[in-house]
C-alpha cells in the first residue's frame, strides 16, 4: 500500500493562491497515478486532477483547467497541486489519492485505493 501525507491547506482570499503537497511512501510509484480530489460540505467527492507517475501526463476536471497545476517531484515522491485564482466554490477538504494502473491502463474512480487524511482549503469572498 501507499501511505500519503498531505499539507498546505489554509484560508485564502478569493483570487489568491495556495499550494498543496502530498508525500508518498511504501511503494515505488512507477505504475501509479496520483490524484487530487475534493469534497465540499454536503456534496459528494469530486475529482480535480491526476498525474501519471511514469510519464508525468496530466488531466484536469473542467473547473480546474487554467487555474490549477498538478506536478510531481520524483526524488521526494511528492505530488503538488498549485491552485491559482481561487474562488469561494473551491472551498472543500482536499484529498490526495493513489491508483494502481499499469500501462496502458488508465485509472477509474474505483482504482484510487490509498487516500491521504485531507486538508481544508477555505476561500473567502
Amino acid at each position: 500500500q501507499v501511505q500519503l501525507v498531505e499539507s498546505g491547506g489554509g484560508l485564502v482570499q478569493a483570487g489568491g493562491s495556495l499550494s498543496l503537497s502530498c508525500a508518498a511512501s511504501g511503494r515505488t510509484l512507477t505504475n501509479y497515478y496520483m490524484g487530487w480530489f475534493r469534497q465540499a460540505p454536503g456534496k459528494e467527492r469530486e475529482f480535480v486532477a491526476r498525474i501519471g507517475w511514469r510519464n508525468g501526463s496530466t488531466y484536469y476536471t473542467t473547473s480546474a483547467k487554467g487555474r490549477f497545476t498538478i506536478s510531481r517531484d520524483n526524488a521526494e515522491s511528492t505530488v503538488y497541486l498549485q491552485m491559482n485564482s481561487l474562488k469561494p466554490e473551491d472551498t472543500a477538504v482536499y484529498y490526495c489519492a493513489a491508483a494502481y494502473a499499469p500501462w496502458p491502463k488508465l485509472p477509474t474512480n474505483s482504482d484510487y485505493k490509498n487516500w491521504g487524511q485531507g486538508t481544508q482549503v477555505t476561500v473567502s469572498s
